[in-house]
């Protein structure tokens, strides 16, 4: 074979990168470029979505060059996106009619609210596996057709386009010449019928959005476009696309029932594979579209936290306390504990398992003798706190299904790098915490969903003997100390949602 590489394109939260991977799955090269955030006014987050194309198009190019690769060198190109981040662009001109709402963003609550008025909150979760939150497309898409002016005319007449950035770039890698989604991205649109594969005719009207923005939707992996040859100097086949959450399962090759993996990006994002069963949670999570080989329906259990490594950058450039993200495990680790500080950073309100929009960030337990490294150490243990929330919640579900507490949870993103926090969670949780070899799982996922697609790899038990584990962490603290824990947290978090 003479294309032995694949190249994963990764438009995330604060940067977009693209990432160069052999046949084994390692990294050959990678490109980063940061993105910029624009906040209107509190609550609201934005990107332009002409900055988002271009950054991610210059790191294709520039990761080409930092690998010495040739166009032809490529086998095929796998998308992975920031999810839920909302663009809305003219066909025939291309050019987007509002910044793009970024998943963080809240100011589609009032239309929840009055969603969840009228009752439809069950009928969301039955068709959606979501609950009502502005977290979700459908109210962002409604915002932008009742605010910007003249586009819900021009949304009538068929004249826009919606997606989410997948499907942005695949319009930008055509040239406008298709319109596609896979049934990851579509089903956290609040819009999306999870298990006919389907945009839900009744949701669209509830939300009084015309059926004509819709994109098309594929299974993840399968043959979504060709790019321009006059992007990358050849026309490439994109034949895999997933939302970012779903692509890092994938890549963690958690391919059947009950294995979970957790993404400690700007979020954390745990998710546990259910099969083709569709288990609604009674405990606050999500049903999401897992990422799909084919046409049968595969469906993953989910919970999200809105602010997981963003403590950091708030350290960082809110409270200026470090210089860079790399300080902070050092900060935190010259001091033994966090001396009784605990900090919900519930900046944009509380994702699952509390679903708590007004919530605000808060920290307890100040003393004299505190310091910025205990507000560190505190902060780091944080994102550890609300994932063990999560898993927790998570495992109360598969018991009650018929199935069993996860058993071991894989880790991915930026801040699964950081010891401290892995071995923190580790004991918070009572069970491994398995870190791997390449922990880029996000984009390793895409470019696994291409290479499936188009012959690169036979089948899943090729891609799960690549899987390899680079470090376990075991937990030392006992269970009582970490219920304990757990306990001192629950009462911070109700500290953070007092009304």
């Amino acid at each position: 074979m003479t294309t032995s590489y694949l190249l994963a394109l990764d438009q995330g939260t604060s940067s977009s990168r693209s990432i160069v991977f052999d046949r084994e799955g390692r990294i050959v090269a990678i490109a980063q470029r940061e993105l910029t955030q624009i906040y209107p006014q509190p609550g609201w987050v934005e990107h332009d979505p002409m900055e988002i194309w271009q950054s991610q198009l210059a790191t294709a190019r520039e990761v080409l060059a930092k690998a010495k690769l040739k166009p032809a060198d490529i086998h095929a190109i796998g998308i992975t996106n920031q999810r839920e981040t909302t663009v809305l662009w003219n066909r025939k001109t291309g050019q987007p009619v509002h910044h793009a709402i970024v998943w963080q963003d809240r100011r589609a609550e009032p239309l929840c609210a009055q969603l969840r008025d009228e009752g439809m909150a069950e009928t969301i979760q039955q068709k959606t596996g979501l609950v009502i939150d502005a977290y979700f497309s459908g109210t962002k898409l409604r915002w932008l057709l009742d605010n910007v002016p003249g586009a819900r005319a021009q949304a009538e007449r068929g004249e826009l386009a919606f997606g989410t950035v997948d499907s942005w770039l695949m319009w930008q890698l055509t040239g406008g010449k298709v319109h596609v989604t896979d049934v990851s991205n579509a089903s956290r649109t609040m819009l999306f019928d999870v298990h006919r594969n389907a945009w839900d005719a009744e949701l669209l009207k509830t939300l009084h959005i015309p059926a004509s923005l819709m994109p098309s939707v594929q299974p993840s992996s399968s043959h979504f476009v060709d790019t321009d040859e006059a992007l990358l100097g050849r026309s490439l086949p994109v034949g895999g696309v997933a939302g970012d959450q779903q692509s890092a399962l994938f890549g963690q090759a958690c391919f059947g029932p009950g294995m979970a993996k957790n993404t400690y990006g700007t979020g954390c994002f745990l998710l546990m594979h259910t099969g083709g069963a569709f288990q609604p949670s009674h405990n606050g999570l999500l049903v999401t579209s897992a990422a799909q080989t084919d046409a049968t329906p595969q469906y993953a259990m989910e919970g999200s936290v809105f602010v997981g490594g963003a403590v950091v950058q708030w350290l960082r450039d809110g409270l200026k306390a470090i210089k860079g993200s790399a300080e902070v495990q050092s900060l935190a680790e010259s001091v033994p504990d966090a001396g009784g500080v605990m900090m919900v950073p519930a900046f944009t309100g509380l994702g699952a398992p509390y679903w708590d929009a007004e919530a605000r960030g808060t920290i307890t337990g100040l003393t004299r003798g505190t310091t910025v490294a205990h507000i560190a150490r505190a902060a780091l243990e944080s994102i550890a706190y609300q994932s063990a929330a999560l898993l927790q919640a998570m495992s109360r579900d598969a018991v009650a299904a018929g199935g069993t507490p996860v058993a071991e949870l894989r880790v991915d993103g930026g801040a699964s790098v950081n010891d401290l926090l892995m071995q923190f969670q580790a004991d918070l949780l009572g069970i491994p915490v398995v870190r791997p070899e390449v922990i880029e799982t996000t984009a390793l996922g895409a470019a696994y969903l291409a290479g499936l697609s188009t012959g690169f790899y036979s089948d899943v038990r090729e891609l799960s003997k690549l899987w390899k584990v680079e470090r376990r962490f075991m937990p030392t603290m006992g269970r009582a100390q970490a219920e304990e824990s757990m306990a001192r947290w629950e009462r911070a978090v109700r500290q953070a949602t007092r009304t």
